[in-house]
């Protein structure tokens, strides 16, 4: 059972001249075990992914691995989404954005059918996962990727549902095809209908930011997304305005999204998909627009001839109105030559893994009247000489009910419809890689 969309129909002209765009797909745990491979037409070899494994070990961290790597015979394009590696199989060059985009979306879709996307998730519903993907791609393309459309087609494992497919020998395939594949809405099912009519917009932040050793700031953007969860019966047709929308840089709209109207009035226009989707992603990239929400003192000294070091870091609060910094948590990648540290918290707890030399502090909620401090001394190898530099520290936090670069929603209206549906829009900003050097 396999139906066109209209953005594969797009895909499928701007890429003709490729014969077929993913080859295989490979499910990598962080461990490197290959626990789940699907293939489309002929077998690629799994000792394709040894190519993987050696960029894998090159990089510092995970996130660190080359998203496109290039073999004498294909191209491997990975993404890391909770803690596991997607990482496809491409015969000829294609846009590697496309297919990245694309692995997102079978991570989304996994989320969305299993409540998370993880090792033991896929493993649990292991023959929908391989129906997803055969319905997902069609012979290396992109086919039919929005949840309203794959959910007709193959329906979401339930206790019940699975009990009596294992009786009957039954699929989860449905038997009709999906009605919104067939309209010029295909992102949206018909005859919806809710006893609650309820609209949620989660305005989600990520700072990524380097702040020198003065305490300047290098570089700061802001990665922003705008998620949704609708619950409309019905076929409603929703406006969504901002305060400020012209702070917005490099907008992604879903498909739902009518572009003309934003572009003339800034407004977002659309008949959404049923339940959860992302309306829309953005950067700001001002640098006097990003505000740098925490500021951190530190002081990390290795002595010249000594087996021993300084260790003395502040975290506090800097430009964040009013609201409470909470979730903080600082890694320090510590140099080799450290054996272990004797620190002293004024608050939360620390670790120090001897072996990976990784310092993890979590502090919780920063009150400003009280700021958590870590200091004390650092043992270093005897004879070892000096650190060639300091290290950085990176620092993960969350702050509710702000969007830090100002972006605020005006109102949502609906049309179409007669009912009035309950709406409510809510706040996060958080680090994305959040880096101050020493």
């Amino acid at each position: 059972m396999k139906l066109m969309s209209e953005e594969v129909v797009f895909a499928k002209s701007e890429s003709h001249v490729v014969l077929k765009m993913i080859h295989s797909l490979f499910l990598i745990n962080c461990s490197g075990d290959i626990f789940l491979e699907k293939h489309w037409k002929s077998v690629v070899s799994q000792s394709v992914c040894d190519y993987f494994f050696e960029a894998q070990e090159k990089a510092i961290d995970v996130e660190n691995v080359p998203p496109v790597i290039s073999t004498p015979h294909h191209y491997l394009i990975s993404i890391y989404r909770d803690k596991i590696f997607f990482v496809s199989v491409i015969q000829t060059e294609v846009p590697p954005l496309f297919v990245i985009e694309f692995l997102h979306r079978v991570a989304d879709t996994f989320q969305d059918y299993f409540g998370e996307c993880s090792e033991t998730a896929i493993k649990d519903n292991v023959v929908i996962v391989y129906e997803l993907l055969e319905e997902m791609l069609d012979n290396g393309f992109p086919l039919a990727t929005e949840s309203n459309i794959l959910k007709e087609l193959i329906k979401p494992p339930t206790i019940l549902r699975s009990v009596v497919n294992s009786i009957t020998g039954s699929s989860n395939v449905g038997d009709t095809l999906p009605t919104g594949q067939l309209s010029n809405i295909p992102w949206r099912r018909a005859g919806v209908k809710y006893t609650n009519n309820e609209a949620y917009f989660d305005v989600v932040e990520e700072i990524d930011a380097i702040i020198d050793k003065s305490g300047s700031t290098v570089f700061a953007e802001i990665q922003g997304v705008i998620d949704s969860c609708i619950k409309l019966s019905g076929m409603p047709d929703l406006s969504l305005s901002f305060m400020n929308p012209r702070l917005l840089d490099d907008v992604s709209f879903h498909p739902c999204i009518r572009f003309k109207r934003w572009e003339s009035e800034r407004v977002l226009s659309f008949i959404p998909p049923d339940g959860n989707f992302r309306l829309i992603s953005y950067r700001v990239s001002s640098q006097n627009l990003v505000a740098i929400p925490v500021y951190v003192k530190h002081l990390i000294s290795f002595k010249e001839n000594s087996s021993s070091g300084r260790f003395d870091v502040t975290i506090g609060p800097k430009q964040n109105m009013g609201k409470t910094v909470e979730s903080v948590v600082m890694t320090v990648h510590m140099p080799k030559a450290v054996l272990n540290m004797n620190l002293t918290a004024t608050q939360g707890n620390y670790t120090f893994d001897p072996v990976t030399k990784v310092l993890t502090w979590d502090v919780g909620k920063i009150t400003p009247q009280k700021l958590p401090n870590l200091k004390g001394l650092v043992n270093l190898q005897s004879g070892a000489p000096k650190p060639e530099e300091n290290p950085s520290l990176n620092i993960q936090f969350k702050i509710q009910q702000l969007a830090i670069s100002g972006l605020k929603v005006n109102r949502l209206d609906m049309y179409g419809e007669k009912y009035k549906p309950f709406k409510g829009v809510k706040y996060i900003t958080k680090a994305g890689k959040f880096q101050v050097r020493t």
